[in-house]
C-alpha cells in the first residue's frame, strides 16, 4: 500500500542535500511505498540522486534555491516562507501535495511557518514538539513540549498529555500509555500552581484514554517508569539539552578511558561488544523525528546534524503518523475531553 508523499527539505540542516537524499533512500530501501517531493536546488538533487538510482521513480523534485539560515528569526522566516525549501514543503502539506513535511532546518522558523500555514486543530490552544528518547526498558519515552512554548498554563499541560498519549498509543501500541509530569518531586504538594492544577485536572478526567500516574522527577526520565512525560517548553528543551550532554559525555569519557592505555586498550577490545551496543543506544540519530502535534498537518523536525541514518529515521516518524491518522486521533481524544466536561482550568 503506498502511502502519499512526503514533502522532504532537501536544503535543511547541517550535512547537506547528499546526506538528505541519501536518508530518504535508506527509507525508501526499507519501505518501498513511500514517495517523495525533494523540495530544494535541482541540480543538486539530482546530483545526489544519480547515486541512488532507485529513488528516480518514487520522486519529484519542486526547485528552490532560497534557504532559511539556522539563526534567522522566526518573524524573518516567516516573510520568506513562500520562497523557501522549509516554506514550499510545509506549503505541499497545505494544499494536499503531500501528507508530511520533514526538516533538519530552523526548529523556529519551522514551528512559526507550520502554525501559520497548518493552524493549529480546533479545541487546542497550541501545538508542541514531541520527541521519543530512549530509556532503560524496550520502549522509548515520549517527552513534550520540547521547545514550541516557554510558557504553559495548566489547561495546555492537560491537552499535551492528551495529544503525548495518542502519540504513544501509535509507538507503543499500548491502549492506555502512562503518563506523568514532570516536576520536581513526586509528592502531590510540589510544583507550580499550574502543573497542580493540570495533575488535579488528569486525575479528575474519566473517558481518556491514559493512565495518569502523578509527577516525574527530571532523573528518572529514561528509567522507562512511564510512556509520555509532559512539561512545559522551557523545561523540557533544558530537560532535554541536559539528557543530550550527559549521552555524549559518556560516550566520550568512555572513548577517552579507553584510550589512556594499553591495557585500556585491551580492556575495550574485551569490552566492545557492550560499549558498542550502549553507543547505539546513546545515538540521537537512532531517535531522530521530532513532531509537531495539535497541527493540522503533520510536520517532522529531523535533528540538524542528522547523518543518513537519522534522516530516515525521521522519514519514517512521518511515515507512520500518516498510517496511524495521528491527526484524527487527536481529535477524538479531545472529544472525549469535551464529552466528560475537563475544564483545564
Amino acid at each position: 500500500m503506498s502511502l502519499p508523499r512526503i514533502a522532504l527539505d532537501a536544503m535543511g540542516g547541517d550535512e547537506g542535500v547528499r546526506t538528505t537524499i541519501e536518508g530518504a533512500a535508506i527509507a525508501r530501501r526499507r519501505h518501498d511505498r513511500f514517495k517523495f517531493l525533494l523540495v530544494g536546488d535541482e541540480a543538486r538533487i539530482s546530483a545526489a540522486l544519480a547515486d541512488h538510482p532507485g529513488m528516480a521513480g518514487a520522486s519529484e523534485i519542486l526547485h528552490c534555491d532560497d534557504v532559511i539560515g539556522g539563526d534567522e528569526k522566526p518573524s524573518r522566516a516567516l516573510r520568506r516562507a513562500k520562497t523557501t525549501s522549509m516554506g514550499l514543503a510545509v506549503d505541499a502539506v497545505k494544499r494536499g501535495e503531500a501528507g508530511a513535511a520533514v526538516s533538519a532546518g530552523n526548529t523556529g522558523a519551522l514551528m512559526a511557518i507550520s502554525k501559520l500555514a497548518l493552524r493549529t486543530m480546533p479545541g487546542l490552544d497550541r501545538p508542541a514538539l514531541a520527541a521519543l528518547l530512549p530509556t532503560l526498558t524496550d520502549d522509548d519515552v515520549i517527552m513534550l513540549d520540547l521547545g514550541a512554548n516557554r510558557e504553559c498554563d495548566a489547561r495546555n499541560l492537560v491537552q499535551f498529555a492528551i495529544m503525548g498519549a495518542a502519540y504513544s498509543r501509535i509507538v507503543s501500541g499500548k491502549e492506555r500509555p502512562r503518563v506523568r509530569l514532570l516536576n520536581i518531586g513526586t509528592e502531590e504538594t510540589k510544583g507550580t500552581e499550574d502543573i497542580q492544577d493540570a495533575a488535579n485536572e488528569l486525575r479528575a478526567a474519566t473517558g481518556l484514554a491514559m493512565e495518569f500516574e502523578g509527577f516525574l522527577e527530571a532523573d528518572k526520565i529514561n528509567r522507562g517508569e512511564c510512556d509520555v512525560v509532559v512539561t512545559d517548553g522551557f523545561s523540557g528543551n533544558i530537560a532535554l539539552k541536559a539528557i543530550e550532554g550527559a549521552a555524549r559525555f559518556v560516550t566520550d569519557l568512555l572513548k577517552s578511558a579507553f584510550s589512556s592505555s594499553l591495557r585500556s586498550k585491551i580492556g575495550f577490545l574485551v569490552s566492545r561488544p557492550a560499549t558498542e551496543l550502549l553507543r547505539h543506544h546513546l545515538d540521537p540519530n537512532n531517535h531522530n523525528g521530532a513532531v509537531f502535534l495539535g497541527l493540522n498537518g503533520i510536520v517532522v523536525k529531523s535533528h540538524g546534524s542528522a547523518n543518513a541514518l537519522g534522516v530516515a529515521n525521521a522519514v519514517e516518524v512521518a511515515a507512520r503518523l500518516l498510517e496511524d491518522d495521528i491527526i484524527n486521533r487527536i481529535k477524538h481524544d479531545l472529544s472525549a475531553v469535551g464529552e466528560h466536561g475537563l475544564s483545564g482550568k
